[in-house]
């Protein structure tokens, strides 16, 4: 963790921004060493991801094909406590025939110059019967491509 009190990132250095969620921390979250747990950092992603695939991909999940994580990373830069508030950025990096890379920032919600954490994942569209990928749908396709 950085003691550095705020950390800025050029723009456009993530990719584009396509979905912001707003969330808290809750106290569950804490560790006995009285901070968030580093694990806690990939549920905040992931709970933006989902926001995120749920409107991007309304109905698209049906017909047993979804998205699965393939890699996951989170680079912790300062200790995020309880009571917080914060706002996870989610970003489309590279885009594939079956796959989208993803970054995310953490930043407090009441002084976004302070972020908490950056972290990735690559998106993988699968039909889940035959456990192989497959193309993402075009619906997810076109409003990638159209950032």
């Amino acid at each position: 963790m950085s003691s550095e009190t705020s950390r800025k990132h050029p723009a456009g250095s993530h990719g584009k921004l396509i979905y912001t969620a707003k969330m808290p921390v809750r106290w569950g979250d804490m560790d006995a060493l009285g901070h968030v747990n580093n694990t806690v950092y990939f549920r905040f992603m992931e709970q933006c991801r989902i926001e995120w695939l749920e409107e991007a991909v309304t109905g698209s999940m049906s017909g047993g094909q979804g998205p699965v994580i393939v890699n996951a990373n989170c680079t912790f830069l300062r200790q995020l406590k309880y009571p917080a508030d914060i706002v996870v950025e989610m970003y489309a990096g590279a885009l594939g025939r079956t796959s989208v890379e993803t970054t995310y920032v953490i930043k407090g919600a009441s002084d976004p110059e302070i972020i908490y954490a950056e972290g990735g994942a690559k998106i993988v569209w699968v039909d889940f019967a035959k456990e192989k990928s497959t193309p993402l749908p075009e619906a997810l396709c076109q409003l990638l491509t159209g950032l």
